[in-house]
């Protein structure tokens, strides 16, 4: 009888038992040689066997099949199979008389019945190994996440520390993947200028694999690296957010700028001409886009003057609406801009107001601290709960994964608004001294020429949803704008209008974050006092 020696050994085997193929060769040239069997071939693999597929192995159940051989010589029955199907293609082929015989060293097996339920046990054993193993793996992965411990390979700026099995910031690569998010987040820099700034400091693709490649890395990989809330201390895996415990060198405020650079760089391009006012407003009619066009008129001299022209799409019914010149809905966009600007000396006794406002409120923020800790509690005893109706099977593992990352979001938000708090204090002042630059620099944008682009942004900044009905321009403006609009400009210099003006905008930015405290507003002749 012909006998195929198989031998394997996979990467995967934290067994130690399990001995090299070069090993389990020498062991089995000298059982076969006690045995007296005869050996046709060496058939050696070195993959796993938790799944069917093996190259190698169907080679050698092609050659029993075809009956070059008789039997097969193995080290143990779990180098043949570790999953049912190859277990039952081995059982099938005694069954059938294919396969005469099976010799293991560490095995005793006779092909009769008794000799094949034992060899299915032994298959099963292997299987259960497999799948044991697998599960203390997942198991010993989920407990490292909950430590807040990447069980992955680390990130570009990170490393793999072999001693503590944890991640450590890479003193060499951190300083240029820092640098990568400042260059990203100033703007001006598309993911492969960040990708080649890196392959001048020597990242390649090769650094995140294991063949030697020396190109720069692909924008696919900037673009996870510059979205990966890794490196503010947030794990996802498995789709599922853990808190981190490594040690991170992006600030948060440095990877949101990257996040709205990442926004803008992928927002939907226009094509044609960049015509300043396109997309601003819609057809007061009908309801419809408002497109453009143009004209060129040319002289006899050969000169030419190009007209642009705004119009109603007309797509959605017939609509009656004619055009308008740019010059002429130029005009209406300076005006609506203009009429929500403020002086330089409201400006000046505005920020006087809200600076002496935030020393005051600075004895709030530490209530305000407390409040969104105690928050921060409730939420870490629902993920406790959560967990433990998981453990108790009282919720499936869908249901689980689903309510543990919206409850992580709100952990998430709540320890940004407490960051926020503690460099900020209130948290209506930052907006609301935007909002008054922003007025001030109206009055600069409607004095300016021929900066219709500025004009409409200064617009979409003031005010929403503007219409276009009879070539007049209507527009909703925004809260503080809409105050500031109000009163007619010939009224707008007097001291109680200002004041109204202020208590009314002040109202409109506090709070910015839910559940902030702040202090009560100032009756009108109290501040009168001191602006």
């Amino acid at each position: 009888m012909k006998y195929i020696a198989y031998c394997r050994k996979s990467t995967d085997e934290k067994d130690r038992q399990v001995l090299s193929i070069e090993a389990q060769i020498a062991e089995l040239q000298e059982f076969a040689k006690r045995e007296n069997l005869e050996i046709k071939e060496f058939i050696t693999e070195s993959k796993t066997a938790k799944l069917p597929g093996r190259e190698k192995f169907a080679e050698v159940i092609k050659k029993i099949e075809k009956g070059q051989a008789q039997g097969i010589i193995a080290w143990h029955p779990d180098r043949l199979a570790r999953n049912s199907i190859d277990g039952g293609q081995i059982i099938y082929l005694l069954d059938t008389g294919n396969l005469l015989n099976l010799k293991f060293p560490t095995f005793w097996f006779e092909n009769t019945p008794q000799g094949k339920f034992m060899l299915n046990i032994a298959f099963g054993q292997s299987k259960y190994y497999v799948d044991n193993l697998s599960e203390n793996v997942k198991r010993g992965l989920r407990q490292k996440l909950r430590n807040g411990v990447w069980p992955m390979k680390a990130p570009f700026g990170y490393k793999n520390d072999s001693n503590t099995k944890t991640v450590q910031v890479d003193p060499e690569t951190s300083l240029a993947i820092k640098k990568a998010f400042e260059l990203f987040a100033e703007g001006g820099k598309s993911y492969k200028e960040i990708s080649l700034y890196l392959h001048k400091l020597g990242l390649t693709r090769g650094w995140v694999s294991t063949t030697i490649n020396k190109k720069p890395l692909h924008i696919n990989q900037i673009k996870k690296m510059l979205s990966n809330r890794f490196y503010i201390g947030i794990l996802k895996y498995n789709g599922e957010y853990y808190q981190g415990s490594h040690k991170t060198f992006i600030s948060k405020k440095l990877f949101d700028s990257a996040q709205q650079e990442i926004k803008r760089i992928e927002r939907p391009r226009k094509n044609g001409h960049d015509f300043a006012f396109r997309g601003l407003m819609r057809c007061g009619e009908c309801g419809a886009a408002i497109t453009t066009e143009t004209h060129t008129k040319k002289y006899k001299n050969g000169n030419k003057q190009t007209f642009i022209y705004y119009r109603c799409t007309k797509k959605i019914k017939p609509c009656s609406q004619k055009y308008i010149s740019q010059e002429d809905l130029e005009l209406q966009v300076r005006k609506i801009v203009s009429d929500v600007s403020i002086p330089e000396s409201w400006a000046h006794d505005w920020y006087k107001w809200m600076d002496r406002d935030e020393v005051e409120e600075q004895k709030f923020i530490e209530e305000n601290i407390i409040s969104l800790k105690n928050e921060l509690e409730t939420l870490d005893k629902k993920l406790n709960l959560l967990l433990d109706s998981f453990l108790d099977q009282v919720i499936d593992g869908e249901t689980y994964k689903s309510k543990k990352n919206e409850v992580f979001e709100q952990k998430l938000k709540i320890q940004e608004d407490l960051e926020r708090i503690r460099q900020n204090g209130s948290s209506w002042l930052e907006p609301m001294r935007e909002w008054v630059g922003s007025a001030l620099s109206c009055a600069k944008i409607a004095r300016a020429k021929n900066t219709c682009s500025d004009l409409s942004i200064g617009a979409k900044t003031v005010g929403s949803n503007f219409f276009l009905l009879n070539r007049q321009l209507s527009v909703d403006y925004n809260q503080g704008f809409r105050e500031l609009c109000a009163p007619p400009p010939a009224q707008r210099k007097s001291n109680t209008t200002f004041l109204q003006s202020l208590s009314v905008a002040r109202a409109g930015f506090e709070p910015a974050i839910p559940g902030m405290k702040t202090q009560c507003p100032r009756p009108l002749d109290e501040r009168a006092i001191y602006i």
